[in-house]
């Protein structure tokens, strides 16, 4: 472990854990990046996408191309994650490429709000589709019960929740190819055609569809999840790498299934500008065939509410480890690198519940994702960019594995990247700018640390 140094090198890292204290296998990994990327945004934005574009073609090409941008982000990240392997994720990169603040700057947003504003929203959209089923049920109590929980079940020890990570990312699984396999048996084919035709190239082309994709890349958000523990990660050389292609890859899989399966079996007008498709579209599978006594749309919102419940684990899971790095590295933070007896990294874990609850009681989570999309590709554009740099800085660092397709790859998700970035500054100016300014809060947090250790 170092301490916080500014004159900082990657020759200075701190040391990779010893393969004994690493507990994570290739399958929980994996299943880390599942549950982190399948959230509700699949069920929720084909409604606004078939409002501007009518063809089955073009429309599973969006999430084919949110597919291809997110592969071609793993691979940089499967390229930095073996070479340098140690949780933290863009924090640790960051710190190690460019400059400690660099890195600091992305940990400060993750600690804050990246990891514990969609744990909130998750828990309040959990409560609120276990609610249509049970109406008697408060949203909010339910949400927050789940997240006590989940963090309660990750403070034991890192075999419990890895177990519980892996059940519950197999159920979601497991009811996603439920319902593509209903929607083959049960639902009522429509007449869409999924062949390429001459009129695609202009709805490729179309404001539509490059709206639609950016919502699209954000659906797929969390293929970089497995290394935030990667400290915990069996030989991360080789598994790192291919827990990230193989969740990603398996997501985009499930991600062009469910969509063709909506397509496939519900009336575009039905969900055009709607925001529920997946209750719409299950609705249409299973009329008047109710599964386990649940109508279709009551059996949708069970499916997500359960769903759900792997994707915060996955992030209550993921975040305190990048909070526990910064207190390794910088003295000022040193408590919240504290374990139990286990190993985890609890004073981390009791921190981000404190901000999931505040969040969830003071309304205040859907204010802070407005803006915290720019921040987050930002940061995950410079990491990419890290691929470059630190070949060019760092050319004798070993890297176990390099990225495949180098350099076309993570050139394709700079582009794409840089593509979202303007766009968002320019559809929602205030909001971005309001990410610009949650990271730059934290530079008087840094400096006041910085002084303090040389003193």
């Amino acid at each position: 472990m170092t301490g916080f140094n500014p004159s900082h090198s990657i020759d200075s890292a701190p040391v990779a854990a010893p393969e004994t204290s690493r507990q994570v296998t290739l399958f929980t990994a994996t299943c880390l990046v599942i549950a982190n990327m399948i959230g509700i945004g699949v069920f929720t934005s084909l409604g606004f996408q078939v409002a501007g574009i009518q063809s089955g073609f073009s429309l599973l090409l969006l999430w084919l191309a949110g597919g291809v941008y997110a592969l071609c982000g793993a691979l940089a990240y499967g390229e930095l994650g073996a070479s340098m392997p140690r949780s933290g994720g863009e924090y640790h990169f960051l710190s190690q490429i460019y400059h400690p603040v660099i890195g600091f700057l992305s940990g400060w947003v993750s600690v804050t709000v990246g990891f514990a504003a969609p744990i909130a929203l998750m828990a309040i959209a959990l409560g609120t589709y276990f609610a249509k089923v049970f109406p008697s049920a408060d949203p909010t109590i339910i949400g927050l019960v789940v997240v006590l929980l989940v963090t309660l079940i990750h403070s034991q020890n890192l075999k419990l929740g890895s177990s519980f990570q892996q059940i519950f990312t197999l159920l979601k699984i497991l009811l996603i190819l439920f319902l593509v396999v209903a929607g083959f048996t049960l639902g009522t084919g429509q007449e869409i055609s999924f062949a390429p035709t001459n009129a695609d190239f202009s709805q490729i082309m179309s404001a539509p569809f490059a709206i639609s994709l950016v919502y699209v890349t954000y659906s797929y958000s969390g293929w970089n999840s497995a290394v935030y523990l990667a400290s915990e990660v069996k030989s991360p050389e080789k598994n790192l790498p291919r827990s990230l292609l193989l969740g990603t890859a398996i997501v985009m899989v499930l991600y062009l299934l469910i969509n063709f399966i909506f397509l496939y079996t519900t009336p575009i007008d039905l969900m055009a500008g709607k925001l529920e498709v997946g209750y719409i579209a299950a609705d249409q599978i299973f009329k008047g065939n109710p599964i386990l006594g649940f109508p279709g749309a009551e059996l949708m919102a069970l499916f997500i509410s359960l769903g759900l419940v792997s994707s915060i684990s996955s992030m209550v899971w993921a975040g305190p480890r990048v909070t526990q790095s910064i207190g390794e590295d910088i003295p000022f933070f040193q408590i919240l690198a504290k374990k139990n007896r286990s190993g985890v990294p609890y004073y981390a874990l009791l921190l981000q519940l404190a901000i999931v609850i505040a969040l969830v009681i003071m309304k205040q989570f859907e204010t802070v994702l407005a803006y915290l999309e720019f921040t987050l590709i930002l940061s995950s554009f410079l990491t990419v960019l890290g691929v470059f740099v630190s070949r060019f800085r760092f050319p004798d660092l070993p890297r176990p594995y390099k990225t495949w397709g180098y350099p076309i790859t993570p050139l394709i998700f700079l582009a794409m990247s840089v593509w979202v970035l303007v766009f968002l500054l320019q559809q929602k100016p205030m909001e971005s700018l309001a990410g610009l300014g949650t990271i730059l809060l934290g530079l008087p947090l840094y400096f006041i640390a910085s002084k303090q250790k040389l003193a």
